[in-house]
Formats: C-alpha cells, sequence, structure tokens
C-alpha cells in the first residue's frame, strides 16, 4: 500500500501573502506567471457558477437563464448578489487589443436605406407616423429623432439636421460691447421682480400735437366682414429723449431730475419680461439723467412671439461651413416678421382714425413740436403729454421724473381731450402663419376669432406678453382711457404684403394690466434703482444693456462720443417713420 506523504511546506518569511517569492519549489513551473489580485475585504463566493455565461452578466447572483428572464432581477432585489470565486479576475487577465494606426484607412461611413420607413409604418397613424411626424418635429426644433424613431432616415427623421440653428443657440447683443466699456454692475431678473415702489398720480406740464377721432366702425368689423389694411402715408416722430427741444427747455427749467420717454420707460420697467436684447443709452449731466434710445435700434420695431417657447429666429450660417453663404431671410423670420408688425401698427393706427369732419380734429395746447415750418407731408394723428412723476420715497429728497408720453386718437363724445378725457392709444396684433415655425401654437384666427375669441386672446398673451406688458405701461402712462387693440392677418399666409383687419377689441389699461400681471408698483421700483445706481456715477455716458442670452442687465461705462451720427442734418434730431418704407 502507497502510503501518504506530506510534502516540505515552506513559510513566507517575507511575511507577505501566498507563496515566498524567494523560496519558491523545484516543481512549481509558473514562476513568473502572475497571480490573480485579492484582498482579504473580498466577497467569497461560490468556487463554481456553471450559470455564469458570458463572463458573469446573471443578474440574480447565479440564477437560471430562466430566472434572468422572468424573476431573476426580482431575487436580486431581495438578496446581496453571490459573486462566484475568481469573477473579479477576469479583466486582470483580459486582452487588450492595441489598434495598429498604420493599418488605419477611411470607410464610407454613409447611412445605408431604412429598413422601415415612415410610409410603412401602420397602426393608429394611418400609414402617416414615422418621417413626416419626425420631421414636421424637427421644423420646431430639431425634436423628431427622439419622437419616433421610426421615421425615414438613420436616427427618426433627420435628428441632427442644422443642429446650429435650434431655438436654444445663442443671440446677438443689441449693440457691440467694446474692450473699452467698463462694466459696473450687473442686477439679475429675480432681483429686479422683488423691487416695489408706489408712485402717485402725475403732474400734466403741457400737450402738444393734433388728435383725430377715432373711427367706430372698426369696432363693429369681424372675420365675415373683413376689411383690407390700406397704405397710409402719414408722418410720425420718434425722437428720443435728449433731442426733444421740449424736454431740452423742461430741463433748463429744472423740472425734474430723470426724463425719458415713455416707449424706453416702458422697456425699462417691463424688462423682467423681456427675452430678446436691448439697450438704453443714459447720459448724466450735472444732477440730470437722460434716459436715450439708438437710432435705428430694438426701440424702433415691433416684436413679434418674443415669449413663445419657440419662437420666430432668423437663419444663420452654418459654422462648420466657412465658405457657406448667408441664407436670405424668410418672410417668418424674426427680422422679416418685426419689421411687418411695425409695418401693421403704424398703417392700421393711421387708418382707423377720422381726417375728414365730422368729428373734427383737436389742437391740444400747442402744435406739433418735431414738425418745421418746411414740412409739406400730412402729419400722423398723435398728441405728446409731457408729464411728471415723483419717485421720492421720504420728504427730503426730491427725485422727479419727466416722461414725454403719445396718445393716437381721442374717442368722440367721451369728454374734452384737451383735459385727458377720451384718450386713446391704437396697437395691433398680427398672425402671419399658424403652421409656420414659431407661430407659438396659435389658433387660426379667421376660425376661432368671432367664437373662441379668449383662447386668441390667452394665446397673444403668452406669446407676447413683453410687447403687451409695454402697450399697457405706455397706455397708463399716457392716461389713456381706453387701447384699442386690432387683429390683423395677412390675405395670404405666403404674402407678408398684404393684410386684412379681421376684429377690433377695446380693453381699459388699468384692467388689462391686472390680466397680464404687470405691477406698476414694480416698474417704478426698477426705475428707481436704475437712477440711483447712475446717480452714484460721476457724469459722463453709460448704457444698460440687456444680456442676449441670460435674465441679466448690465450698466457699462462708454466714452463721451459713443453712438455719436456721422451726419446730423436735422437740429431736432427727429426720426421720421415713413410707414410705406416697412412695406
Amino acid at each position: 500500500m502507497v502510503g501518504f506523504t506530506l510534502p516540505p511546506i515552506n513559510d513566507n518569511p517575507d511575511g507577505g501573502w501566498g507563496p515566498s517569492s524567494s523560496n519558491f519549489p523545484p516543481q512549481f513551473k509558473f514562476r513568473d506567471i502572475p497571480y490573480a489580485p485579492y484582498s482579504k475585504s473580498d466577497k467569497l463566493g461560490r468556487f463554481a457558477d456553471w450559470n455564469d455565461l458570458a463572463g458573469g452578466q446573471s443578474t440574480g447572483g447565479g440564477a437560471s437563464m430562466g430566472n434572468q428572464r422572468a424573476g431573476g432581477a426580482m431575487g436580486g432585489r431581495r438578496r446581496d448578489a453571490a459573486q462566484a470565486f475568481g469573477s473579479g479576475t477576469a479583466s486582470a487577465f483580459a486582452y487588450f487589443h492595441v489598434e495598429d494606426e498604420a493599418s488605419f484607412s477611411l470607410v464610407d461611413n454613409k447611412a445605408g436605406p431604412s429598413r422601415r420607413g415612415g410610409a410603412l409604418v401602420r397602426g393608429r397613424g394611418m400609414g402617416r407616423g414615422g418621417s413626416n411626424y419626425a420631421n414636421r418635429q424637427n421644423q420646431r426644433g430639431g425634436r423628431g429623432g427622439f419622437v419616433n424613431n421610426r421615421g425615414g432616415g438613420q436616427r427618426g427623421g433627420r435628428r441632427g439636421w442644422r443642429d446650429w440653428e435650434k431655438s436654444g443657440r445663442a443671440r446677438e447683443s443689441s449693440v457691440a460691447i467694446s474692450p473699452d466699456w467698463q462694466m459696473l454692475d450687473e442686477i439679475e431678473f429675480h432681483r429686479l421682480a422683488k423691487l416695489r415702489l408706489e408712485v402717485e398720480d402725475p403732474e400734466d406740464i403741457d400737450s402738444y400735437g393734433r388728435l383725430y377721432p377715432y373711427d367706430k366702425t372698426y369696432d363693429r368689423i369681424t372675420t365675415k366682414s373683413e376689411k383690407p389694411l390700406q397704405l397710409v402715408d402719414r408722418i410720425k416722430y420718434n425722437t428720443t429723449t435728449s433731442d426733444d427741444p421740449v424736454i431740452q427747455q423742461l430741463a433748463s427749467n429744472n423740472v425734474a431730475t430723470v426724463y425719458a420717454t415713455d416707449v424706453i420707460l416702458a422697456v425699462l420697467m417691463c424688462a423682467p419680461r423681456s427675452v430678446y436684447p436691448w439697450d438704453i443709452v443714459i447720459v448724466r449731466e450735472g444732477n440730470k439723467l437722460f434716459f436715450d434710445k439708438r437710432d435705428g435700434g430694438p426701440f424702433d420695431t415691433v416684436t413679434v412671439n418674443e415669449n413663445a417657447a419657440d419662437p420666430p429666429q432668423d437663419p444663420s450660417p452654418n459654422p462648420n461651413d466657412k465658405t457657406a453663404q448667408p441664407e436670405t431671410p424668410s418672410i417668418n423670420s424674426a427680422t422679416s416678421l418685426s419689421l411687418e408688425a411695425t409695418y401693421i401698427n403704424q398703417n392700421f393706427m393711421f387708418q382707423s382714425v377720422i381726417e375728414t369732419p365730422p368729428p373734427p380734429p383737436v389742437d391740444l395746447n400747442k402744435p406739433n413740436p418735431f414738425y418745421g415750418p418746411d414740412e409739406t407731408e400730412p402729419l400722423a394723428s398723435c398728441g405728446y403729454r409731457y408729464r411728471v412723476y415723483d419717485m421720492s420715497v421720504s420728504e427730503d429728497e426730491d427725485v422727479r421724473i419727466c416722461v414725454r408720453t403719445e396718445t393716437d386718437a381721442y374717442l368722440h363724445g367721451a369728454g374734452n381731450p384737451k383735459d385727458g378725457s377720451g384718450l386713446l392709444t391704437i396697437r395691433a396684433l398680427n398672425e402671419f402663419d399658424p403652421r409656420a415655425p414659431g407661430a407659438g401654437g396659435a389658433p387660426d384666427w379667421r376660425s376661432k376669432l368671432d367664437s373662441q375669441r379668449g383662447a386668441v386672446v390667452a394665446t397673444e398673451m403668452k406669446n407676447n406678453s413683453c410687447k403687451l406688458a409695454k402697450w399697457t405701461v405706455q397706455s397708463i402712462l399716457a392716461g389713456a382711457d381706453q387701447m384699442k387693440i386690432g387683429y390683423i392677418s395677412r390675405a395670404n399666409p405666403r404674402d407678408n404684403t398684404r393684410h386684412v383687419i379681421l376684429s377690433t377689441t377695446s380693453v381699459r389699461p388699468t384692467d388689462f394690466a391686472a390680466q397680464l400681471n404687470v405691477s406698476l408698483a414694480n416698474g417704478w421700483g426698477i426705475v428707481r434703482t436704475v437712477t440711483d445706481l447712475c446717480m452714484k456715477m460721476p457724469e459722463g455716458k453709460y448704457v444698460l444693456v440687456k444680456d442676449p442670452n441670460k435674465p441679466v442687465i448690465r450698466l457699462y461705462a462708454v466714452p463721451l462720443t459713443a453712438f455719436a451720427t456721422e451726419d446730423d442734418e436735422e437740429g431736432d434730431g427727429a426720426v421720421e417713420e415713413d410707414a410705406g418704407s416697412l412695406a
């Protein structure tokens, strides 16, 4: 009988784990073979797991394939997954292939033909799902690939097509920020929304201009009796604050501390609602501040769907193609729609008044201060009221602001316009194409305006919150009793030169402000904050800029020669707005 002889046991004199590296038995032939990494803290499980296929992909900790499909995941949640002994050592002896760069070659990565196109998809879509819906979603912001992956193309329609034209792309600033400008302060919108200042009724200084009566027949227009929008050639001035001769005279008499126009003041008071960039030029002369606008800036045009979830966009060149030529803006681009809206507002304002008596026009206390004796073209109906608001927070200080406000017509039989009774402001909302990108989900006005006017108004309040708020603030500052809002649409959605008036509504500015949740106290708080901020600075010129992509405004110190016009032939600095030039 063969006996069993215990081989000699060699302790590890090095004090480590495993056989001694310096005293290997001669029969061990794996002297230079590395050992599997091991730690005493590792969890020990089964010595062998025959169900651990493909390197331990079992979800139930050694469950069978049936359990993997039926209940393996639940078993893994009920108890800790047992690990096979040595299951964590596969990566230590795994083979990693090192690519040979010498064998690198370009291959054709063009997408192959789709096996399941949109036309073959059936079900609830009745053959309409897939590529058509995905492409429509892609036009609204490039989301088609995640909505329906069955569409034609490689990734659910045209996923990735013109990614640089998504709605979240960066906008450009309204004014080029020069490197020599010094940023003085930065205020976030959430801080502006917390400001509040109660201001009493204003003091009327004087009134200028001529007002025509409003044509009440426009209140009876419906979608079935639409009226074409006409091109009316009239002159209306949009002069900035510093170039206003009346404000210059009032400033010399120290009537107020701050001077501005209702357009500029409305933008500042409604700043937390703004999305598009804007800028205000602020000039401090002694203890006086003048809030000005730049000629050709954002104050001279009307925005369209600024607050929509997917606002209209201008085409931008592909940044990956340096040789690409810029595309021509379509009629539904942001710039084209802004010019179209400005054209519509001016012509609707000019058309909806009666210039031939009766009833007669009303001349205010003084004639139009911007209309020279050499002018021969007819003036538009416009009345200027210069009013002073007291923004003082204590009796010890005197902070007043003089505002030039505008009214567009008067309502016959509602009182004397010279006393501030029956004054109107006239504005217009425009519909371009409900199916175009940037429409903001607006309903078809021709089918919904008469039967579901509330839905149309609610959509406009959502998509044009900032624009409507500015119009309301301007009407309240001017002391207008009513604001007439016209609903104007294209005669043909593909033609932006012909328009029709579908309806006109009347709203009280104070009631409309409550519907829009516009707080005048918050607006006056913003104006007072900016005033105090500029009064702390030395005399000079400053620019308040709204960031094009962030809800924040910044104050910059600029040279006195900034924004200086090269050719200033007109001494009053009037900017004539010819409605026909925007057609």
